[in-house]
């Protein structure tokens, strides 16, 4: 049981078709102890490790509440990789209730991710209960049990207020005009889950970005749950919006806004880049994969369809 834990925990939790079952009965699991469950559900690996990542990385409940991630997948390694990839973020993979006392006291973790197909159910209670249970710097098996000296707490102390750091946005200087920074901090980050990809953030909430395709790069059909507005700065491509069956040719100077929850896929056909606005916190949701885009694309243009 998890009767050790004194705050208030939220925890949201998804998995891809591997880790599904075993999600499932943690989620129960952790309802069970009347901890406040967000259930993404299930798709792919990297698109759910990333969506939990990012929520875990900007949730923004009172300081009474702890917000932490549940993640499964076949390994429990691949969904930890994509929710590292945000500040503010420790995933680890564990599959021994070791490990989790471990990686809690050394590493503060607030995302631990499960593997389906090596871990049953009554371990993995066992595993979260751990996890849930185990303060931070408390004394683990990596400590041999007793408490950290205090050089070793010291130092773990002072890596929790390093790591937020690392993958943050560049912060734009305030005395630097708005134009100026778009045209002197011009290097861009890649965008981990779409091949080719790459973006810089200038503003959060209401969020806007200047990003950047290499040509011939793909965008898989997905949606999101804000609407959004770009402009085209540089190339050429097209978005199909698959709800309503349109599709829209883009160029430099060209508009176009895409309504929250329209499904829709992309094509550059230049090294393109572009500023786009949206509101709220970003999210992506895929429908399709990768080759199943490139299939329907390149079919599309073979007939020549408008």
């Amino acid at each position: 049981m998890a009767d050790s834990v004194t705050t208030p925990l939220k925890v949201i939790a998804g998995a891809d078709s591997f880790g599904a079952d075993l999600k499932d009965a943690m989620v129960a699991h952790l309802r069970s102890l009347n901890i406040e469950v967000e259930d993404l559900g299930i798709t792919s690996y990297y698109n759910i490790g990333a969506e939990v990542g990012r929520r875990v990385s900007s949730a923004t409940t009172s300081p009474s509440v702890e917000t932490r991630g549940l993640l499964a997948c076949g390994t429990g390694v691949g969904v930890g990789v994509f929710a590292n990839k945000f500040p503010g973020v420790i995933a680890t993979t564990c599959l021994t209730t070791d490990e989790a006392r471990n990686n809690r006291s050394i590493n503060n973790c607030n995302v631990l991710a499960l593997s389906g197909m090596s871990t049953s159910v009554e371990k993995a209670k066992e595993i979260v209960d751990t996890w849930l249970n185990t303060p931070f710097k408390s004394p683990c098996p990596a400590s041999k049990s007793e408490p950290w000296p205090e050089d070793i707490a010291k130092f773990f102390d002072e890596s929790m207020n390093e790591m937020p750091k690392i993958g943050a946005p560049e912060k734009i200087e305030a005395e630097t005009c708005a134009v100026c920074c778009l045209v002197k901090n011009r290097e861009l980050n890649p965008i981990g889950i779409i091949p080719g990809g790459s973006m810089k953030i200038l503003r959060e909430t209401p969020t806007s970005a200047i990003v950047r395709f290499k040509a011939g790069s793909v965008e898989p059909a997905h949606h999101h749950t804000f609407g959004h507005c770009l402009v085209v700065m540089e190339g050429k491509k097209s978005v199909w919006n698959l709800s309503k069956e349109e599709r829209y040719d883009l160029g430099v100077g060209d508009y176009l806004f895409t309504p929250a929850g329209d499904v829709h896929r992309v094509k550059y056909y230049e090294d393109t880049e572009f500023f786009i606005k949206w509101d709220g916190k970003w999210d992506m949701f895929f429908d399709e994969d990768l080759e199943t885009a490139k299939a329907a694309i390149d079919k599309e243009l073979a007939n020549g369809s408008a």
